[in-house]
């Protein structure tokens, strides 16, 4: 005889937990520095596409990704200097917005 399909109810509980207990992110905060293969990937990306119709997602990252191995260190460093100038970049707005969130955090503590 098979068994009767029993049907179980989440708890209220789990049901509305949505954040997981994690600590909500500031949009304020500045974005990351992109790498040297993110600039490549972003100047490239057009290109795979044009000379591969049709071709799906996952395989325009391949195609990117053997693209990139293929290059020698001194195709690479147009690449590497944006990455660079990047980082500074990110450094010096993370930089600001640590002092003004630390200059917030004093004003809410009087």
């Amino acid at each position: 005889m098979p068994k009767e399909k029993t049907t179980t109810r989440k708890s209220a509980k789990t049901a509305t937990k949505t954040d997981g207990g994690k600590k909500k992110k500031d949009p304020n905060m500045p974005k990351r520095g992109l790498s040297a293969y993110m600039f490549f990937a972003n100047d490239t990306r057009d290109k795979v596409r044009e000379d591969n119709p049709g071709i799906k997602f996952g395989d325009v990252g391949k195609l990117l990704g053997e693209r990139w191995k293929a290059l020698n260190d001194k195709q690479k460093v147009p690449y590497e200097a944006k990455a660079a100038a990047d980082k500074k970049r990110y450094e010096e707005e993370k930089a600001a917005y640590t002092a003004q969130k630390s200059e917030e955090d004093e004003e809410e503590d009087e």
